[in-house]
């Protein structure tokens, strides 16, 4: 997706406005990198489109103010499926072939 950087800046952070979105989810959503979002939402918006920069300055304050619970929920899902692979792999060792020699 090409834009002038002026109508790039003011979609991304419409984007982000509307859907409370991260920086990270918005990057994904229009194929550019986070530095690009960030740079356009915070430098070139504030510039270009004061009233919408405020806007979305807020959603990212909010979002920052976050990230510390979306990180924590990360790392719990990652070990709670962790625990799930490791139970599964428990129940099947259960079957009565552990420690006998393979034929």
């Amino acid at each position: 997706m090409r834009f002038d950087y002026y109508e790039r800046s003011a979609i991304l952070g419409q984007y982000i406005l509307e859907n409370s979105a991260t920086v990270r989810e918005t990057a994904a959503q229009f194929g550019v990198s986070k530095s690009t979002v960030h740079k356009d939402v915070t430098e070139k918006l504030r510039r270009d489109n004061p009233a919408l920069y405020r806007s979305v300055k807020h959603v990212l304050d909010i979002n920052k103010a976050e990230r510390h619970l979306r990180g924590g929920e990360a790392t719990r899902q990652k070990y709670l499926h962790m625990h799930e692979l490791q139970n599964t792999a428990e129940a099947v060792d259960v079957s009565g072939t552990e420690g006998k020699p393979e034929i």
